[in-house]
């Protein structure tokens, strides 16, 4: 019985390691930009996702480089990020984005979204999982504010 346990257990770490996704495993050389509507969303942990549909007219927003990038209580040098960011390559379409964990979407203030809800993010592209459109925010815009999500709000 105790074997058949810790088989069980082993064969289940593959699954939850594949389902959670690090900062590690994307590609933080490569900002990218999107902005679309939101198709669904899961609000729960590990972390909040959503299936966004991203239109083929997709540009950078002009005032990219002007926008004030949050203070976060890790070191986040936001203005190298946005300068660095681009489109991807075929950026048209739904694509999988990966927020931070329920709790720190709170102490952002970051409100529940909802299917319908238009937002742009700033993140970066898991090298090839899936369809390869998976994008771990790092930088949310959503109803007129700015949330970084990849550490707390500063101070």
């Amino acid at each position: 019985m105790k074997r058949r346990t810790l088989l069980t257990a082993a064969a289940a770490v593959p699954v939850s390691a594949l389902a959670h996704h690090g900062w590690s495993s994307f590609d933080q050389d490569r900002p990218v930009y999107l902005e679309g509507r939101v198709k669904t969303v899961r609000w729960a942990n590990p972390h909040a996702e959503a299936v966004i549909t991203v239109e083929p007219t997709l540009r950078l927003p002009a005032d990219l480089a002007q926008r004030q990038m949050p203070a976060q209580s890790q070191s986040v040098d936001g203005a190298a990020i946005v300068a660095k960011t681009r489109l991807p390559e075929s950026p048209a379409g739904d694509w999988t984005v990966e927020f931070a964990p329920l709790f720190r979407m709170s102490a952002w203030g970051v409100r529940e979204l909802k299917a319908g809800d238009r937002i742009e993010v700033i993140g970066y592209i898991a090298p090839k999982v899936g369809d390869g459109r998976l994008l771990r925010v790092e930088y949310l815009f959503s109803d007129g504010k700015i949330y970084g999500l990849r550490s707390s709000p500063a101070g």
